[in-house]
């Protein structure tokens, strides 16, 4: 069985097959109509799939209650409020020094009912760096130098929001009464 080919005059086209002058606009506007309705599209899309996916978890306020010491002796113990999701950095710094005693930088993420840690320590004549995960409460001693004991932190983390955080803080009120600073 033969096919048979009608050729039709089809507007804009000529009968090489190419698009004449005019219909080239025309397919331009329809180019340009594609894209808008792709953009359109993909804009519905992540919508759509943004609030089907469950919200960002909120930030969590935490305490870190940090010690750091250099070949037995104590060189820093900052007491600091942080959140997850933000990086949180303490530095001491000699009034008119051109160098920082120490510098501690700390991100915490929570994963669940834990939180991952990322812990860098800069000191004039030593560094360090961890990644940890930690529970509400807990306490960890980490050996940062190359040998044992040169570079040591000691790190507690507490979630602001609950009763061991205040239990901490009411202790420490108790210890303080004679005082008038504050233990944070």
């Amino acid at each position: 069985m033969s096919v048979k080919r009608r050729w039709r005059a089809v507007p804009g086209r000529t009968l090489s097959g190419r698009l004449s002058e005019g219909a080239s606009k025309g397919l331009t506007m329809s180019r340009t109509s594609l894209v808008r309705n792709m953009v359109a599209g993909l804009a519905l899309l992540v919508g759509l799939s943004s609030a089907v996916t469950p919200a960002a978890a909120r930030a969590e306020p935490l305490y870190f209650a940090v010690e750091v010491r250099r070949e037995g002796r104590i060189v820093a113990q900052p007491k600091l409020l942080g959140e997850t999701g933000r990086t949180l950095r303490a530095e001491r710094r000699r009034p008119g020094a051109p160098h920082a005693d120490y510098r501690l930088i700390l991100t915490p993420k929570a994963t669940g009912d834990s939180f991952l840690l990322q812990l860098d320590l800069l000191l004039p004549e030593a560094k360090g760096h961890s990644e940890l995960a930690l529970l509400h409460g807990q306490q960890r001693k980490l050996q940062l130098g190359r040998v044992p004991g040169e570079l040591e932190v000691s790190l507690l983390l507490m979630k602001v929001d609950s009763p061991e955080f205040r239990a901490l803080m009411q202790l420490s009120e108790d210890k303080g009464q004679g005082s008038s600073t504050s233990s944070i």
